[in-house]
């Protein structure tokens, strides 16, 4: 399938685009925010780690077949060269764009969702693979997981990156995957695939979509203190995510059995005795119908305690800075400068002195000035909660001071520790006169040689 065979208005070209910021990455590629310029609104741009092949292509003009409110919409093919990656075609897809970034980020955020959530969240997911399953041919997802599943503006499932898993794990060796990537989609995968004849089938979403029910239930990864070559191990050996657990967490919530009941069939170690996606949908329907009268509240609140949060974080990055210092200028020390030194000998306490104001090779230090978060290094992306906003738009910059006598440049910061009117002395001894301990020997001779 070449490219010229696909339809006209599936392809965007790099002049269409502009803007361009990095606001995730993952296995498959990084994900970018860019403005369309003929349709005046931004899209998230996913460009592939993979090669122009005929299958890939093939696959894609897949996903642009038919659509669902719970699928992620492909807008169309992305091809071109970019100035970032120099030499170099890159595909992508250009989608559109999500603001309220996926349930992984959501669960950082405020770990188990409110319950008509929780069971909102399980039926839309399902629907989503019923969906993808009920195309002809049948659409396989293959990497379910909490960062696959985008959020809306009011909070609605749309899965993403569904049908890729193949082409990247043809296109990439295991052992150079991302270690925290594997981590991530380990835990999802079923039994069957750790078996060298592996061939993939819909029972193997079906068990993905089973884990994918114990995180949203919990907020938690399942087995994160585990280590990767264990979790391999024990999956095929009947190991799964704590019922306990999930029972703490479900006791007298109307509805709780049934979707436990559900989460143990996906996760059926025997392929053949798992439900289909419309066995799925059908029992997830009738569980939220319980708790659908509640939703609209429970979203407003959520929607309310994550913009005070974002509010809170802008405010506590605004409220750092370096302020000015009044009084006496500092010194810094010249270190070309040349200090002379005699033999060893041992100085007494008294020796040094508290007045070095006028000590030689001092010079005045600049003033310290207010950070301007402008100045910040944003060639690596800000992926905070894996979120689909990009640092700028959180963290607006400001009025620009005079041209500072020293200025701070951060690049990908995590932590920063801050107060007033921290200082740091550098001085030099004053030269004076020396003075002999009293308990030092009069002389000291060189062994002869």
């Amino acid at each position: 399938m070449a490219l010229s065979s696909c339809p006209p208005k599936r392809f965007i070209e790099t002049s269409n685009l502009e803007n361009w910021e990095v606001i995730d990455s993952g296995g498959f590629g990084n994900v970018y925010k860019a403005r369309h310029r003929g349709w005046c609104s931004n899209v998230a741009v996913k460009l592939l780690h993979f090669d122009n092949s005929k299958s890939l292509l093939r696959e894609i003009d897949m996903m642009l077949q038919g659509s669902s409110p719970h699928v992620i919409q492909v807008l169309g093919i992305f091809r071109g060269e970019l100035s970032f990656y120099p030499s170099s075609i890159k595909l992508g897809l250009v989608m559109e764009l999500m603001e309220r970034g996926s349930l992984a980020s959501l669960q950082k955020t405020i770990g188990t969702p409110p319950w008509p959530l929780v069971f909102r969240l399980a039926h839309q997911v399902a629907l989503g693979i019923n969906f993808l399953h009920s195309l002809l041919p049948s659409v396989l997802h293959l990497d379910l997981k909490p960062s696959n599943v985008l959020l809306d503006p009011s909070l609605n499932a749309k899965l993403t990156d569904f049908g890729l898993s193949r082409f990247y794990h043809s296109s990439t060796q295991l052992s150079k995957k991302d270690p925290e990537e594997e981590g991530g989609t380990l835990p999802y995968m079923p039994p069957e695939a750790f078996d060298v004849s592996y061939k993939p089938t819909k029972a193997s979403d079906i068990y993905s979509y089973g884990i994918l029910l114990w995180s949203i239930v919990t907020g938690k990864r399942p087995y994160e203190n585990a280590i990767s070559s264990i979790v391999r191990l024990q999956i095929p050996e009947g190991q799964r995510p704590s019922l306990d657990e999930m029972r703490s967490h479900v006791s007298g919530v109307a509805g709780s059995e049934g979707l436990t009941y559900l989460m143990i069939k996906c996760w059926e170690g025997n392929s053949k005795k798992r439900p289909s996606s419309h066995e799925c949908t059908t029992m997830t329907e009738e569980l939220y119908k319980v708790h659908k009268h509640a939703i609209i509240d429970v979203v407003h609140q959520v929607l309310k305690r994550l913009d005070q949060q974002e509010e809170g974080i802008v405010e506590q990055v605004q409220s750092v800075y370096i302020p000015e210092i009044s009084g006496a200028r500092r010194k810094e020390v010249n270190l070309s400068t040349s200090v002379p030194t005699g033999r060893p000998v041992q100085e007494m306490g008294a020796g040094w002195s508290a007045n070095h104001a006028n000590t030689p090779g001092v010079k005045g230090s600049p003033s310290q000035r207010p950070i301007n978060w402008c100045d910040t290094d944003n060639s690596r992306p800000f992926n905070h909660h894996k979120r689909q906003w990009s640092f700028s738009s959180i963290f607006p910059c400001y009025s620009r001071p005079p041209p500072p006598d020293m200025y701070i440049k951060m690049s990908h910061v995590t932590g920063l520790q801050y107060g007033n009117n921290n200082t740091m002395h550098i001085t030099t001894v004053a030269q004076q006169e020396r003075r002999r301990h009293p308990t030092a020997p009069p002389s000291v001779n060189s062994p002869q040689t």
